[in-house]
């Protein structure tokens, strides 16, 4: 199945186990996020956008003082034990009686910032431990785990919910991230019996040089590139066509599921039905599709199943045409158009790709969630009906069609002039 040493056994196997349940952690819990939205209420939802977007773009620069100051076996039992100690005191807190609705918004943004950095430090430790040619070989095979982990985590909800309440869920969640912690203390161990291993993971690097990427020319150089203004625009078409379905999503789920434990149970089936669904088309096909289709039409994909999507919900606006639909859609974003995205990076200047690629994926995706939470919040605030909702989804999703042809078009011309400049 991998092409491994046997050198590299013992650490594929914990790096295995460990983004197993790093993503299982995440998603035991994400179906309690997803209820917790909904005790917040749709008309309250932006307000949450904007304090997620606020927070990530202030907690980057803070996590980045820390793992210039921390060395990584020191820096990732920090990480994984504070968020795991957080999942206790939530538990604490609403065995001590705090509701589900008081705690519903610190709830909400503490996953989605718990999200981001989590796996982030996931993969810079990736990074650290294996050299770029093991990494070609053996990192397959590691995403594999956190994919196995994603089904996992919302089997365990789902089963679970009804039996045990949300609570304990969390306790759950946090057994998960103490096992991660298990398998760090593992991998470090295999890590420092290597030649120069303990030096490598044992000290800061202060001392090391090297240019930090800056907010600001990220900013400029996608202001002057068409091609990285139009990777922006995609995205922004991606995460408003997202909000307005988790906001009709706020709204029509309770309509026919009157308890909290209920629809969590619901919304994780949908996530073990999105990830299975996503690693089934990453290991038969994502592969073969990209490389026979090429990226325009793998771009184009999603757009159009959006189209289709919101009209077939805007002239039946019933959960389950919301449920297959979101779905489809997720596992088409996971399997399909993300890893189309990422090859867009691959035409572009070295500069570009680490500068411009920093701001496109913090300050564009997350203050794009932030803007459509308001967007969605105002077509609520007009009088729009759930199904009026669903078809102005249509026209920005012809937007995003127009902007997955242009950029698969610039990639193939990039790199076609790539090629004839180097014969």
């Amino acid at each position: 199945m991998v092409q491994v040493r046997h050198t590299e056994i013992g650490a594929l196997v914990w790096s295995f186990l460990y983004f197993f349940c790093l993503l299982a952690a995440y998603y035991v819990i994400r179906p309690v996020r997803d209820e917790m939205g909904i005790q917040i209420g749709a008309d309250r939802l932006q307000w949450l956008f904007s304090i997620i977007f606020v927070a990530m773009v202030a907690l980057i620069p803070a996590f980045g003082w820390l793992a210039r100051r921390l060395p990584v076996n020191r820096l990732l039992p920090v990480v994984y034990g504070f968020f795991a100690l957080n999942l206790v005191g939530f538990y604490i807190a609403l065995e001590g009686g705090v509701g589900l609705r008081a705690l519903a918004p610190v709830f909400f943004v503490w996953v989605s910032v718990f999200n981001l950095f989590v796996v982030s430090v996931f993969w810079s430790f990736m990074a650290d431990l294996y050299s770029t040619e093991a990494a070609r070989r053996l990192f397959g095979f590691i995403a594999a785990g956190g994919s196995l982990g994603a089904v996992a985590g919302p089997s365990l909800t789902a089963t679970l919910a009804p039996a045990i309440g949300i609570p304990n869920l969390l306790l759950i969640s946090a057994a998960f991230l103490a096992c991660a912690v298990g398998c760090i203390a593992a991998l470090l161990r295999i890590a420092t019996r290597q030649p120069g291993g303990g030096e490598r993971f044992l000290h800061t690097s202060e001392g090391e040089t090297g240019e930090r990427p800056s907010l600001w020319i990220g900013v400029i150089r996608v202001a002057r590139s068409p091609y990285l203004l139009g990777i922006c625009v995609f995205l922004v078409c991606y995460t408003l066509l997202g909000t307005i379905l988790y906001f009709m999503q706020a709204r029509l789920v309770p309509e026919v599921i009157p308890t909290p434990e209920r629809r969590t149970q619901l919304f994780a089936a949908v996530d073990l039905a999105v990830n299975t669904l996503t690693l089934a088309l990453q290991l038969l096909a994502t592969g073969r599709l990209l490389s026979k289709l090429g990226v325009t039409i793998m771009l184009a994909a999603l757009p159009v199943l959006s189209v289709i999507g919101f009209l077939a919900l805007g002239v039946a606006t019933v959960v389950p045409v919301l449920v297959v639909f979101g779905v489809l859609r997720r596992a088409g974003e996971f399997a399909l158009s993300k890893p189309a995205r990422e090859t867009l990076f691959t035409v572009v200047p070295k500069e570009e790709k680490y500068q411009a690629k920093n701001v496109i994926d913090t300050v564009i995706y997350r203050g794009g969630d932030a803007a459509s939470g308001w967007v969605a919040a105002g077509l609520l605030g007009a009088g729009l009906s759930l199904s009026e909702m669903a078809f102005t989804g249509v026209p920005v999703a012809c937007v995003w069609l127009v902007a997955a042809i242009f950029l698969g078009r610039q990639h193939e011309a990039i790199r076609g002039a790539a090629g004839a400049a180097r014969s």
